[in-house]
């Protein structure tokens, strides 16, 4: 999973998007829902607004969202910037060498460069994920980022069986922290490179057990944890629960206080939550 996590890290990496970055000659094509600026290859940038319109309508309906009328349309479209190779893509935007993309929620905008399916196919659905999700949740409620990081992770619809056994692969190896834990953690936050982490977690028997974990190790954890609860959420319960659940959220509701309304007859804590979870990934292994 190192791959997935340094992938995310890398989109993570949301810079100040707008001081001088757009020095280039922009042409675009457009659709009902984005806008598409790029500087050459006309032919990859077709590819990247037909990807997104079909994205979108994916994301959508897998949140189970309401598609309002006016929902990023005409001014309202989003933009999405590609620059011509990693090179031009880095001076204009200051960015260290390791990201591959950014994104501005506020300004709606995807910024990366033409490197084929990596972005096609991997970060301009989860960006895009992470756009529809905040601007159905917003900004001032109570979201965790393992759900945020979960969701655009899941709209990577190709990765999602490579996922799926990965995730029960921790579980049986005892490797998954706990709910509770993935509720403190922010792991923008970690910084001790060369250090040990020591996480207490739940076990398959129901004892606790102890974590030692690098870095990398958690990073790469806490992400693919992410992802498997919130396809959890999604494939045991329903896309329209899960909105409801959002929607929770959004109104400002504690995220245990959301579960409870969305899930009345079955997650009605986060230590049931946990449990849920942790059967739904026994039942797949």
């Amino acid at each position: 999973m190192t791959g997935r996590a340094a992938v995310v890290l890398a989109v993570c990496f949301f810079a100040l998007i707008g001081r001088g970055a757009f020095a280039e000659e922009w042409k675009s094509v457009a659709s009902d829902h984005f806008i598409v600026y790029f500087s050459d290859n006309e032919k990859f940038a077709k590819e990247v607004l037909d990807k997104a319109e079909k994205y979108y309508r994916n994301i959508a309906t897998d949140l189970g969202y309401p598609r309002y009328s006016e929902f990023w349309t005409w001014d309202n479209r989003v933009k999405i910037y590609i620059y011509p190779d990693r090179a031009s893509f880095s001076r204009a935007t200051s960015s260290p060498d390791w990201v591959e993309g950014m994104a501005d929620y506020q300004k709606k905008q995807i910024i990366s460069y033409a490197w084929s399916k990596g972005f096609v196919e991997s970060l301009l659905p989860h960006e895009m994920a992470h756009l529809i999700f905040r601007d159905f949740v917003g900004f001032k409620g109570e979201i965790p980022l393992w759900l945020d990081e979960g969701v655009a992770q899941w709209a990577e619809d190709l990765k999602r069986r490579h996922v799926k056994e990965a995730a029960r692969q921790f579980y049986d190896q005892n490797s998954f922290l706990s709910v509770e834990d993935m509720m403190r953690l922010d792991i923008r936050r970690l910084t001790q490179q060369d250090g040990i982490y020591i996480r207490s977690a739940p076990t398959k028997d129901g004892t606790r057990g102890i974590l030692f974990l690098s870095l990398q190790n958690l990073i790469d954890t806490y992400y693919l944890q992410s992802v498997s609860l919130v396809g959890f959420l999604i494939e045991r319960y329903g896309s329209m629960r899960f909105a409801d659940f959002c929607r929770q959220l959004r109104d400002g509701k504690k995220l245990e206080d959301a579960l409870r309304s969305a899930y009345p007859d079955s997650l009605k804590s986060l230590e049931e939550f946990e449990k849920r979870w942790r059967e739904y990934l026994q039942e797949g292994s």
